[in-house]
C-alpha cells in the first residue's frame, strides 16, 4: 500500500494547528475542533455504524464553515486537514469513502490545486513503485476510479500507466494457485472492470484503432479469458471477468465492430482452442473446464453490459441477431444442465429476456415477424424451462423465474400489439394449465398473478372456482400464505379497476357500493378464515388478507363486522383484527365512534380465555399509524389492568407478541410526550410555561412507564415462575429500549430520538425513570444464577447494553467470589452462570487500567496489563491448576475442579468481548491456550480410554460405550481401593460414574468450540507483522480436532466438537495460503483412509468419523466447484458399490457399511445447502440397490439412509418442512425428503419437473418397476408372493409426487402405467395401496375420467398378472377425483404372507 503517515499522528497535528492557531476565527475554530473530535471518533471506533455515524456528523460539521472562511485558513493548516482526509480515505476505502470524498470536495472549493496535487502524489505512488501492485493498492485504485471525482480525472491521465502495471500483475497471480484463487485475483479483475467502464475514452483507441492497439490491453484480455475459461476456480471472479470482457467490448464507438466481437466471444460453447478478436486484439483461448460457468460469465457479462447495437447485430441476412441466434442457444443450454450455479443461470435468462423487451423494435426489423407465434419454437422452449423451473429446489431460482414469467407475458402483449393479434391464445392455455395444478402447488399462483391483468378476474373465476377455497387452504400452510395473498391482492385491486370502469359512468362510483361488489365475492370466504379454529389460518388472513382488504375497499368495515357476535371467541377474534386492521390504516380513535360499544367489546377480548383473542385486542389497543398519536387515558388504564393479568402465560409466542405490543404501544407514549416537549419549546422562549393539559398528559405518559419498570423488577425475586421471569425482561427490555437514549451501533433502526434526554430530563426532576438505581442492578445480578439459560442470558445483556459501565466497588469483589466457587461446579448450568458471571464483570469493569478486585487473587500482575489481560491470564492459570489436579486424581477434579467451567469462561471472555482478543492474545498466549488444550484433550481421552498410552497411538479407534463404561469403573474402584460389592451388579450409573462422565464429555465439547472459533477469530484479526499462528501449530490445533472425533464415541462431545471443526476448516480453506488450505484436505484424506480400513467393533453411524468427513467438506467456499464434497461423495459411493467379502465378521464394521453412513451424514447436512443436490440420484439409486444386500448391517445402513428420521434442521427449511421431511423420510421417501429439505418450503413438484431436476432416477425407478411386475406372475399367470425389497420405496417415491398436467413429456411417463397396473395385482394389500397412490400422481387427472379404457387395453396386452387391475383403476380414480369412491371399495385389507 501507499506509505502514509499514521492517521493518528496526523490528526494530533491538525488539532495542535487548530489549538494554536490565533488567526483563525473563534466560530470556525470551534467548529473544527468539534470536526476533528468526530474523525478522531470515527477513527478510534471498530464498528462500522459508528464509523458511518461520525462521518455524517463530521462532514455536516465541515459544511457548516463557509467556503469564504475557509479561504482564510494558510496553506501549512489547510494541507494537513487534507491529506489527513486523504489518508482517512485510504484507510476506510470499504466503508465510508463517499462521505470522505465530499468533504474533500468541499476543501477542493477552497483550494482545488491543493487537493488535487496531494491525490496525485497517492496514485503516482501506486503507478510508479518497482513492486507488482499489492491488493492494498488495488482497492485503493478502485476506491479512487469509484468514489473520487478527482481522483477519476486524474486517472484518467494516467490510465496508460495503471493498465501497463495491471497487465504486469496478472501473470504472477496466474502462476500461483493461491493468489489466481483468492482475492488478489478479484480485485485485479476489479480494477479492469473499472477502468472499463468508467474511462471508456482512455480505453477505446487502445482496443479499436489498429495504429494504437495496446499490448498491455491484449495482455489483460488474454489473463481475463484464461480466467474465465477455468485457470482460476473461483466463481465469483470468473463471472466478473466474463462481465470485464463484456464491458470492454462496449467501449466500441459503432456497433458494427462491437457485434462481430461479440460474436466471436460466443465461441466460448467450443471445445477446442479457438481465437478471440476484439477490435484489433487477438487473443488464444484454450478451454480449461467444462463446468459451464465458462458460457455462464460470458452471455451475463454480454447481456449486463453491452448495448442495443451490440445486441441485435448481425453477422449474415439470415433474419437473426445476437440475442436469437447467439445468446438464447447459450442460455437455453445452461438452464437444461444440472450446475451448482443454476440461480445465476435463471438470472441470466431474465436479463436476457429483460433486453429483449428493451431491443423488440429493432429484432421486429431483424425478423419481420411476430417473436412469439402460436407455432414458435422459441415460446415453446421460454415455457418449458420456466414451466419445468418454477418450483426449483435450488433457492432463489423460483422467484427469478417468477420474474422471467412475468417478462415472457410483457414481450408477448407487445408483440400481439404490434401484429394486431386479439385472440391471444398464450393467455387461454397457460390459465387452463394453471388451473389444472393441484392447489398444493406453489407454482399455481404467482403466475396467476402474473397473468390476472392480462385476462381479467371474471375469467380467472370462472375457469377456476375452487379459487376462493384453495386461497384458504393455502392461508393455512406457512409456506404458501405469501403467494396465496400476494394473489388475493391482486384480484380485489383488478376487481377495484373493473368495478371502477363499469360503475364510473357519469361520477365516480361510491366506496359503499364498491365494498358490497367485493363483499357479493369475497365476504363469505374472509369472514371463514377470521373466524376459523386453525391458528395459522386466523392469524395470516388476519395480517395479510385483512389489511389488503380495507387498503383496497376502505368500506368493507360495514359489511366484514355486520354479521359478527362477540359472544363468539371466533367471532370477537374477527372484531379485534377488523378494528385493528381499520385503525393501523387510517387511525383515530375507535372508541369515538361507536358511544362506548368498541371498548366495552374490546375488554370483553382482552378477557377472553384465548390466547389468540387477547393478543388481538391487544393489537387493536396498541397500534396506530402514527407513533406520535398519543394514548387515551382509557387505552393506558386498560393496559394497567392486562399486563399484570398476562405474566404467566405458558407460550412462548404469547411472550414475544406480548412484548411487541407493549413496545408499539410505549413507542407512542414517548413519542408524544416528545412532541408535546417541542411543541411547548418555543412556547417557553416567548414566555409561556407548560400548559395544564399538556402537563397531564405527560404526567399520565411517563407515569406509565415508571409503572411499568416498577412492575417488571418486582417480579424477578427468587421464587417466581420462569414464565413469568421471561416475560418481565422481555418487558422490562422494551421500556430500556425506547425509553432511554442508550445507542445501539448493530441496528439500523430502533434507536433513541435526538432529543430523547430532554424527556428523561424531565422525568427524573419528578423523581420518575430511575431504571438504573442500587436496588433494580441488584434484582438484575441475581437474575445471573437463574436456573434457566434464557434468564441469565436476557438480563446480562441488559445489564451490560444499558446499566452504568462498571459495577459499584463494593458488588463487584462478592460477586467474583460468587463466581469462583460457581465455575469450580460439578454441575453444567452452575459452571455455566460462573462463565457468564466472569464475562459480565470484565464488561462491566468501566475504564479501570486494572481490577482491584482480581489483583489479591494473584501475584504476577504487570503494571502495563489491562484488566482483561489480567483476567485471561487468571483464568489460564486456574485452568491449567484444574488440569493437574485431573491429572493426579480425576475423581477430585470431576467433584471440585471439572474443567469444563474454566473453559466456558475463557471462550466467554476471549471470543464474545469486544476488542478482548486483539489486546489480550499475542502468539505467547497462543501458544499456550493451544498446549494446554492439547494436553486436557489427550487425559480426557485417556479416562475414557482407561490407558493413556492406547489414546496417544495413532490408531484412530474409539472405545466402545462398554469400554468407556468399564474404564470409568475401573477409575472409581482405583480411588475406592478396589472395594467392590459382591451383589448383584447395579444397572444404574453411580453419581461418581455420572461425574467422570460428565467432566470428560462436556470439557471435549467445549475444547472443540473453543478451539475452532478462537483460530477463526485470530486468523481473520491477525496482522502479517505478527503472525499468532504457524503452519505447524494449525496442524497440532486440527490433531486435538482429529482426535476428539475419532477417538471419542459420546454424541454431545462429537457434535459440540463439530462445531469449532467446521470453523476452523472453513477459515483455512478460505485462506490464500496452499499450505493452509491443504491441512482440511489432508485431514480428508486420512478420514476416508479410515473408513476404507476400518476393523473395529460394532459402531452405530460410525461414530464421529462422518462427522469429521461432513465438517470439512461443509467448510468449502459455496462460490467455488466444492472439489472436496465431490471426491468424498464419489469415493463414498465406490466404497459403498465394492462387493462384500466371501466372509465377513460380523463383529466388525465392513468399510461399505461406513461408507453409507458417512453419506447419510451428508445428506443430511444442513451445511452442505443444495450442493449435495447433484448427486441425490446416485445417492438414492445406491441406497434403493443396497436393500437387496445379504448382509444386515448393510440393509441397515440403507435403510436409514433412504428413510432416516432423525433429520438436523436444515438452512433452507421451516419447521413446516422439516415436519413435512420427516413425514416423507419415515415413509421411505429419501429423495422427495431431500428436495422439500433443501428448497425454499413448497410442496413436491409434477412428475415432469422432478425427473427434469433427477433424469437419471427415471430409468432406474422403471427399471425396478419393470423387474418386480415381471416377477409378480407365476408359472400359470396367476399372481403371486415375490418380495421386493426396494419396490415400496420406489412406490412411496412416485406416490409423493404431484398429481396434475403434463405436457409433452406424458408420453415418456406413461411408460410407467404399465408396471404399475401389473403391480396392481400385488397379493401385498399395501403394495396394492401405493400403487393406486403412485398412478394418481403418474398419471393426468382428466385421461383417468375420460379414457380410462385406453390405459385398460394397454395394460391388457402387456404380460403379467391381470388380477385387480381394475380395482386399482378405480381406486386410483377416486383418489383423482375424491367424494366420488373409496379405494377400498373393491379391495378388502388383507394381507397376503
Amino acid at each position: 500500500m501507499v506509505p502514509v503517515q499514521s492517521v493518528e499522528d496526523q490528526m494530533k497535528a491538525v488539532l495542535d494547528c487548530v489549538v494554536t492557531e490565533d488567526k483563525i476565527p473563534t466560530d470556525v475554530s470551534t467548529t473544527l475542533k468539534l470536526f476533528m473530535n468526530k474523525l478522531d471518533e470515527c477513527s478510534r471506533s471498530n464498528i462500522k455504524r459508528c464509523k458511518e455515524r461520525s462521518l455524517e456528523e463530521a462532514g455536516q460539521l465541515l459544511r457548516k464553515i463557509p467556503v469564504k472562511q475557509l479561504q482564510c485558513l494558510e496553506e501549512r493548516l489547510l494541507l494537513p486537514l487534507i491529506r489527513l482526509l486523504v489518508a482517512m480515505q485510504m484507510q476506510m476505502f470499504n466503508i465510508a469513502s463517499r462521505k470522505l470524498d465530499q468533504m474533500l470536495q468541499h476543501l477542493a472549493e477552497v483550494n482545488h490545486l491543493l487537493v488535487y496535487r496531494e491525490i496525485q502524489h497517492c496514485l503516482c505512488a501506486i503507478v510508479g513503485k518497482d513492486q507488482a501492485l499489492s491488493i492494498g493498492d488495488l482497492q485503493i485504485a478502485c476506491m479512487f476510479l469509484e468514489d473520487s471525482s478527482i481522483g477519476r480525472e486524474l486517472w484518467r491521465e494516467a490510465c496508460p500507466s495503471l493498465i501497463d502495471k495491471v497487465a504486469e500483475l496478472f501473470p504472477v497471480i496466474l502462476e500461483q494457485e493461491g493468489l489466481r484463487n483468492g482475492p488478489l485475483c478479484y480485485q485485479a479483475v476489479k480494477v479492469c472492470l473499472q477502468v472499463f467502464q468508467l474511462l471508456p475514452g482512455e480505453v477505446a483507441p487502445l482496443v479499436w484503432e489498429k495504429e494504437q492497439r495496446s499490448l498491455a490491453v491484449q495482455s489483460i484480455l488474454q489473463s481475463l479469458m484464461d480466467i474465465i475459461l477455468g485457470q482460476c476456480s473461483n466463481r465469483d471472479t470468473r463471472l466478473l471477468a466474463g462481465t470485464t470482457v463484456a464491458m470492454l467490448i462496449n467501449t466500441v464507438l459503432e456497433g458494427g465492430e462491437g457485434g462481430a466481437a461479440a460474436w466471436s466471444l460466443l465461441q466460448v460453447t467450443h471445445s477446442e482452442p479457438w481465437q478471440l478478436c476484439v477490435g484489433g486484439l487477438q487473443v488464444q483461448c484454450i478451454p480449461r473446464s467444462q463446468d459451464g460457468v465458462d458460457r455462464l460469465a460470458v452471455s451475463r457479462g454480454l447481456l449486463t453490459c453491452c448495448r442495443r447495437g451490440i445486441l441485435v447485430s448481425q453477422v449474415d441476412t439470415t433474419g437473426t441477431c445476437l440475442l436469437l441466434g447467439g445468446l438464447f442457444p447459450l442460455v437455453s443450454a445452461l438452464c437444461e444442465e444440472k450446475l451448482d450455479c443454476h440461480y445465476y443461470v435463471f438470472e441470466v435468462l431474465t436479463l436476457w429476456l429483460k433486453s429483449v423487451k428493451e431491443c423488440l423494435a429493432e429484432i421486429w426489423e431483424v425478423t419481420s415477424a411476430p417473436l412469439l407465434p402460436d407455432d414458435s419454437s422459441l415460446r415453446q422452449q421460454l415455457i418449458q424451462v420456466i414451466w419445468d423451473n418454477a418450483e426449483s429446489p435450488v433457492e432463489g431460482v423460483s422467484e427469478v423465474v417468477r420474474s422471467a414469467f412475468c417478462l415472457l407475458l410483457e414481450i408477448y402483449e407487445m408483440d400481439c400489439q404490434r401484429f394486431g393479434d386479439t385472440q391471444k391464445n398464450l393467455h387461454i392455455s397457460l390459465l387452463h394449465r394453471i388451473t389444472k395444478l393441484p392447489w398444493e402447488a406453489k407454482a399455481k399462483y404467482f403466475p396467476l398473478c402474473s397473468l390476472l391483468p392480462y385476462v381479467g378476474t371474471d375469467m380467472v373465476l370462472e375457469q377456476y372456482s375452487e379459487l376462493p377455497n384453495h386461497l384458504l387452504k393455502c392461508m393455512s400452510t406457512n409456506h404458501l400464505s405469501p403467494c396465496a395473498s400476494e394473489l388475493y391482492k391482486c384480484l380485489i385491486q383488478k376487481q377495484r379497476c373493473e368495478l371502477c370502469e363499469e360503475l364510473a359512468q357519469d361520477a365516480p362510483p361510491l366506496e359503499l357500493d364498491l365494498a358490497n361488489q367485493w363483499a357479493r365475492r369475497w365476504r363469505t370466504t374472509l369472514l371463514e378464515a377470521l373466524t376459523s379454529d386453525v391458528t395459522l389460518l386466523q392469524n395470516n388472513s388476519s395480517s395479510h388478507l385483512l389489511p389488503w382488504t380495507l387498503r383496497v375497499f376502505p368500506a368493507a368495515v360495514e359489511p366484514l363486522l355486520a354479521p359478527l357476535d362477540p359472544a363468539s371467541p371466533g367471532h370477537l377474534h374477527a372484531w379485534a383484527c377488523v378494528m385493528s386492521a381499520r385503525r393501523a390504516t387510517y387511525g383515530g380513535s375507535p372508541w369515538a365512534l361507536e358511544s362506548g360499544y368498541a371498548l366495552e367489546t374490546l375488554r370483553l377480548a382482552l378477557g377472553c380465555v384465548d390466547d389468540r383473542v387477547r393478543l388481538a385486542a391487544l393489537n387493536l389497543l396498541c397500534c396506530s399509524p402514527k407513533t406520535k398519536e398519543a394514548p387515551t387515558p382509557e387505552e393506558l388504564s386498560t393496559m394497567r389492568t392486562f399486563i399484570p393479568q398476562n405474566l404467566n402465560s405458558e407460550s412462548s409466542p404469547f411472550r414475544q407478541h406480548l412484548q411487541a405490543g407493549v413496545k408499539r404501544f410505549l413507542v407512542r407514549i414517548r413519542d408524544s410526550c416528545l412532541a408535546h416537549l417541542r411543541g411547548q419549546k418555543g412556547k417557553r422562549d416567548g414566555g409561556v410555561s407548560l400548559t395544564k393539559e399538556t402537563e397531564m398528559a405527560l404526567d399520565q405518559g411517563v407515569g406509565f412507564v415508571d409503572w411499568l419498570s416498577q412492575l417488571t423488577l418486582s417480579y424477578l425475586a427468587p421464587g417466581h415462575s420462569y414464565q413469568r421471569k421471561k416475560t418481565v425482561l422481555l418487558l422490562l427490555s422494551a421500556v430500556l429500549e425506547t425509553c432511554t437514549d442508550t445507542w445501539s451501533p448493530d441496528k439500523k433502526k430502533g434507536q433513541p430520538p435526538v432529543n430523547m434526554a430532554s424527556l428523561i430530563n424531565w422525568a427524573r426532576l419528578r423523581g420518575w425513570w430511575d431504571f438504573f438505581s442500587r436496588s433494580k442492578q441488584l434484582v438484575l445480578i441475581g437474575c445471573l444464577e437463574d436456573s434457566t439459560n434464557e434468564i441469565r442470558e436476557l438480563s446480562a445483556g441488559l445489564l451490560v447494553r444499558f446499566f452504568p459501565p462498571s459495577f459499584l466497588e463494593d458488588i463487584t469483589p462478592v460477586l467474583f467470589g460468587r463466581a469462583e466457587l460457581l465455575l469450580c461446579s460439578p454441575r453444567v448450568p452452575e459452571a455455566q452462570m460462573g462463565a457468564l458471571i466472569i464475562k459480565v464483570l470484565l464488561q462491566k469493569s468501566g475504564g479501570q487500567s486494572h481490577v482491584p478486585w482480581l489483583d489479591s487473587r494473584i501475584n504476577y500482575v504487570s503494571s502495563g496489563d489491562s484488566k482483561a489481560s489480567t483476567l485471561v491470564r487468571y483464568l489460564l492459570k486456574e485452568l491449567e491448576q484444574h488440569y493437574l489436579i485431573a491429572k493426579d486424581d480425576m475423581m477430585l477434579a470431576a467433584r471440585t475442579k471439572p474443567i469444563h467451567g474454566i473453559l466456558t469462561a475463557l471462550e466467554r471472555c476471549i471470543l464474545e468481548v469486544p476488542n478482548t482478543l486483539c489486546d489480550v492474545v499475542d502468539h505467547r498466549m497462543t501458544i499456550e491456550i493451544l498446549v494446554l488444550l492439547e494436553r486436557i484433550t489427550l487425559l480426557l481421552l485417556g479416562v475414557l480410554y482407561g490407558d493413556q498410552d492406547a489414546c496417544g497411538d495413532e490408531k484412530d479407534i474409539p472405545p466402545s460405550f462398554c469400554d468407556m463404561g468399564n474404564a470409568i469403573t475401573s477409575l472409581i474402584g482405583q480411588v475406592a481401593g478396589e472395594v467392590q460389592g459382591e451383589g448383584d451388579e447395579c444397572v444404574l450409573l453411580s453419581e461418581e460414574h455420572s461425574l467422570v462422565l460428565t467432566c470428560c464429555w462436556v470439557s471435549l465439547k467445549e475444547i472443540g468450540i473453543f478451539l475452532g472459533s478462537l483460530v477463526e477469530r485470530i486468523l481473520a484479526q491477525a496482522k502479517q507483522t505478527e503472525p499468532f499462528l504457524t503452519l505447524e501449530d494449525l496442524k497440532r490445533a486440527s490433531k486435538v480436532f482429529k482426535n476428539i472425533l475419532l477417538k471419542c464415541r459420546h454424541w454431545g462431545a462429537v457434535e459440540g466438537c463439530c462445531v469449532g471443526f467446521t470453523r476452523f476448516c472453513a477459515c483455512l480453506l478460505s485462506s490464500s495460503d496452499p499450505e493452509l488450505r491443504d491441512i482440511p484436505a489432508h485431514m480428508l484424506k486420512q478420514g476416508l483412509e479410515v473408513l476404507q480400513s476400518r476393523c473395529t467393533s460394532v459402531t452405530r453411524r460410525a461414530a464421529g468419523l462422518p462427522m469429521l468427513i461432513l465438517c470439512v467438506v461443509s467448510a468449502e467456499e459455496a462460490s467455488k466447484a466444492r472439489p472436496l464434497l465431490a471426491h468424498s461423495i464419489h469415493t463414498l459411493l465406490d466404497t459403498a458399490r465394492s462387493p462384500l467379502p466371501q466372509d465377513w465378521d460380523q463383529t466388525l464394521d465392513l468399510p461399505q457399511v461406513c461408507a453409507v453412513h458417512t453419506l447419510q451424514a451428508l445428506v443430511r447436512g444442513s451445511g452442505l445447502g443444495v450442493a449435495v443436490l447433484q448427486f441425490a440420484p446416485a445417492v438414492a439409486i445406491l441406497s434403493l440397490t443396497l436393500l437387496s444386500s445379504p448382509c444386515w448391517a448393510m440393509r441397515n445402513a440403507a435403510l436409514q439412509l433412504y428413510s432416516k428420521k432423525t433429520i438436523s434442521p436444515s438452512h433452507y427449511c421451516n419447521a413446516h418442512t422439516e415436519d413435512r421431511a420427516q413425514a416423507l423420510c419415515a415413509q421411505g421417501c429419501w429423495v422427495s425428503a431431500l428436495e422439500v429439505r433443501r428448497a425454499p418450503p413448497s410442496m413436491a413438484c409434477l412428475p415432469p419437473a422432478f425427473f427434469t431436476h433427477y433424469p437419471a432416477l427415471q430409468p432406474f425407478l422403471l427399471g425396478e418397476l419393470r423387474g418386480a411386475a415381471e416377477d409378480l406372475q407365476g408359472p400359470s399367470g396367476e399372481a403371486r408372493l415375490r418380495l421386493h425389497p426396494s419396490l415400496y420405496p420406489v412406490l412411496t417415491l412416485l406416490a409423493k409426487l404431484q398429481r396434475g398436467v403434463q405436457d409433452q413429456t406424458g408420453s415418456t411417463l406413461s411408460d410407467f402405467l404399465i408396471p404399475l397396473l401389473q403391480l396392481a395385482a400385488s397379493p401385498v394389500y399395501s403394495v396394492r395401496v401405493m400403487t393406486s397412490k403412485a398412478l394418481v400422481a403418474m398419471t393426468p387427472p382428466l385421461p383417468i375420467r375420460e379414457h380410462p379404457s385406453q390405459v385398460d387395453r394397454r395394460a391388457a396386452g402387456a404380460p403379467g398378472p391381470q388380477l385387480s387391475q381394475s380395482s386399482a383403476w378405480t381406486a386410483t380414480a377416486d383418489q383423482s377425483h375424491p367424494g366420488q369412491g373409496s379405494m377400498h371399495t373393491t379391495s378388502s385389507p388383507r394381507r397376503t404372507v
